[in-house]
């Protein structure tokens, strides 16, 4: 019957698209979760930055007025000092230290170094100044630098008195050209003027940076509107001095000690630092920079600020940061559902497209075994009619596989046999598979034997198919087996036939061996008695030739009888049961060795026994096998002074293979092959004595246990004889 086409192979491009969309989507997931996360992060630390920033400058707009009001402050101060001058046309240094200690600026403006009046003389007035000076009982004004000058303004007044301030009295500070410039600012505006940096007087051991406030001090508090009034009306100017680091921290106080920043004078052509904020440098670049200028006394001011790290400047962000994390984590934990999914569906989906195929092979393959099979095969229905049938099958039971369709499979055999579906006979095993052997019905020609299995097999779906039978004509078979019983019959008989024969045989050596042992052991024992007798008694008649032949004749008889017991001995070794144990060889070459040394002494042979050799064979053949090789060893070294005997192993690919190794008088290797046969010597027995037997029997021990034995030999230098025995265990 014709095969069924298989169904087409599922596309490769096509298997693999479908896995490959769910992988797909569990991407896009990946990749809009992560945009989705990233945007608000960043959403989120735009707006903090913005905060933060806001936060910042907002602080440095802050510390820039907190800075102006200082200097007000300092100004009010020093404006008190010049009312002083206003309500009196001189004030004595006691009322200016009253003034300066009712101020408390030691607690009030801790970077003030003190409060001072400069005067405006002309080198002409500096006589009268300073004699005007002593008489009203200060002491000597001394006026430095030295040196003639047009103007001086020397410092007269300076509160409160600590030493700085004591040895600054008399500094001219009109010789510096910086206090010059700003106190002829002062004059000739009318207004008060703040200094560029400048080193105090009190801090000449220190490098520190200091500033100085003056206000200008007219004849009677006028207020002059032109420079030339005022430079008229001009007595001299109340200053302050001041650091700019107590100022600053003064000024900002403790609110704003975390904020950095530099504070320069820009008002000339160079900038010039006034204060940096003390601390380390910042290891890592700040968040945000701010500069702000402003006019502070008639000065430039920059102040360059500076956050902290982004960490300490925005310290929200780490909140976002560690959101920022759980969102990545949520991102990819549900990329990692997605792609389990999608993993899960490309599974599922490569296991069902590998089913499909399979069945696609597995219906394939069922087609082929059917249409193509040898033996006939037959799918039936639940009431035993052919479904499907193989040309097999058809060919087998001379109908058409057309025909068979529909026919009832038990009506293909013989009327008399039992149906075969219900199992009446044959055999039937756990898998419910029954088999037995029936008489086919053939048209057309003779009965033929069949041998027929039934096993359950499912249909499709909504098909009705119950079983599977396969037939297989077995006639000649089953008359080829009934030719092999007749011939295993024949043979049977054969072997018993051969055995009994063996059994004979065996009985005739063994009645041979008796002969031997009784038969002929008489006559040798009357030849050598009488021969004893002869030479006892009447060796006297006797010459010197007969008592020679006597001796002769004893000699034969006694090699006759040693003869007889080694043919008795070889014979044994045959018929004797092996009894098989683990044997030490190197244990019995052992003693061996040393019972040869007892019987002779005086030999000094070098022995050489390979230790733990252990073998699975009968002890006493293996200990006659190793006392007949050593012996010859220890035989035919006996002439040699530097006698060597050695007993060893190598291993071998199919095992260890044993030695003997002696460098003896050895053996011309052309006739090896007589060595192993009995009573066949390569030596006079006059020179070496011996039977002929011992190799022989060394030869039937080791085949006895399933091993082989050869030699190697070189006249005058010695001979070694290898041999194999069972290490593990000996086959049957």
């Amino acid at each position: 019957m014709p095969v069924d086409a298989a169904p087409d192979a599922p596309n490769p491009d096509l298997a693999d698209l479908a896995p490959r969309r769910g992988y797909l989507l569990a991407l896009i997931v990946l990749v809009g979760s992560l945009v989705l996360v990233f945007a608000t992060w960043r959403v989120a630390r735009d707006r903090e930055l913005r905060a933060a920033q806001a936060s910042f400058v907002g602080n440095t707009n802050e510390v820039s007025d907190l800075l102006r009001q200082g200097m007000v402050n300092y100004e009010l101060v020093a404006r008190g000092g010049v009312s002083l001058f206003a309500s009196v046309a001189r004030p004595t240094p006691t009322q200016w230290k009253a003034y300066v200690e009712g101020m408390d600026l030691g607690n009030r403006f801790p970077g003030m170094v003190g409060l001072g009046y400069g005067g405006q003389v002309s080198s002409a007035m500096l006589d009268d100044l300073q004699t005007e000076w002593r008489d009203s009982g200060y002491g000597l004004l001394e006026v430095r630098p030295h040196g003639a000058r047009p103007e001086y303004g020397p410092v007269l007044y300076l509160e409160p008195k600590t030493a700085a301030n004591v040895a600054a009295i008399g500094y001219d500070m009109y010789s510096e050209p910086v206090r010059r410039a700003t106190m002829t600012a002062a004059l000739e505006s009318g207004r008060a003027t703040l200094s560029g940096p400048v080193h105090l007087i009190q801090d000449a051991p220190l490098k520190t940076t200091g500033l100085l406030l003056y206000l200008p001090v007219y004849r009677g508090g006028d207020h002059p509107r032109t420079a030339a009034a005022r430079r008229e009306s001009m007595r001299g100017w109340v200053y302050v001095p001041l650091r700019m680091e107590g100022f600053v921290r003064n000024t900002l106080g403790a609110a704003h000690q975390g904020m950095r920043f530099q504070i320069y004078d820009v008002s000339g052509a160079h900038e010039q630092l006034l204060y940096i904020t003390p601390g380390e440098r910042l290891e890592q670049s700040p968040a945000f920079r701010q500069s702000t200028e402003f006019m502070q006394y008639g000065r430039r001011w920059r102040v360059d600020f500076q956050s902290p790290p982004l960490a300490g400047a925005a310290p929200r962000l780490q909140s976002l940061q560690n959101m920022l994390a759980l969102g990545l984590f949520s991102s990819l934990l549900l990329y990692a559902i997605a792609w389990m999914l999608a993993r899960t569906e490309a599974q599922a989906y490569k296991i069902a497209v590998r089913m499909t195929e399979d069945y696609r092979r597995s219906e394939q393959r069922f087609r082929s075994a059917m249409q193509y099979s040898a033996i006939g095969k037959a799918l039936l229905d639940s009431e035993g009619c052919i479904v499907e049938a193989n040309p097999s099958l058809a060919t087998i039971v001379g109908i058409p596989a057309a025909d068979l369709v529909g026919t009832r499979f038990d009506a293909l055999f013989e009327s008399d046999e039992p149906e075969m579906i219900a199992r009446a006979t044959g055999t039937t095993d756990a898998l419910g598979v029954h088999r037995a052997t029936r008489r086919l019905h053939r048209e057309g020609g003779e009965p033929r034997q069949a041998q027929l299995t039934y096993s359950p097999v499912p249909g499709h779906v909504g098909q009705d198919v119950s079983g599977l039978v396969q037939v297989e004509d077995v006639t000649e078979r089953l008359r080829a087996e009934a030719r092999v019983h007749a011939l295993n019959r024949t043979l049977e008989a054969r072997v018993a036939l051969r055995t009994r024969e063996l059994s004979q045989a065996n009985q005739e050596l063994e009645a041979f061996a008796y002969s031997v042992s009784h038969d002929l052991r008489a006559p040798l024992r009357a030849i050598d008695g009488f021969s004893r007798i002869l030479i006892e008694r009447h060796s006297a008649g006797l010459d010197e030739a007969g008592r020679s032949y006597l001796a002769r004749v004893r000699k034969a008889a006694a090699r006759m009888g040693e003869l007889i017991d080694a043919l008795l001995k070889m014979s044994r070794l045959t018929r004797s049961e092996l009894k098989l144990e683990r044997v030490d060889l190197s244990r019995i070459a052992s003693e061996i060795i040393d019972e040869l040394s007892i019987g002779n002494g005086r030999r000094s042979t070098e022995v050489r026994i390979e230790p733990e050799l252990y073998v699975i064979g009968d002890a006493a053949l293996l200990r006659n096998l190793l006392g007949n090789l050593l012996g010859n060893a220890w035989k035919f070294t006996r002439d040699r002074a530097d006698a060597c005997i050695e007993f060893g192993a190598v291993a071998r690919e199919q095992g260890p293979e044993y030695f003997v190794r002696d460098n003896g008088a050895g053996f011309a290797q052309q006739y090896v092959d007589k060595l192993f046969r009995p009573f066949q010597r390569l030596h006079n027995n006059d020179e070496f004595a011996g039977h002929g037997i011992g190799l022989a029997s060394v030869k039937r021990i080791v085949e006895r246990h399933g091993g082989v034995i050869r030699a190697e030999g070189t006249e005058g230098e010695g001979a070694t004889f290898w041999f194999t025995l069972p290490r593990e265990k000996l086959g049957d």
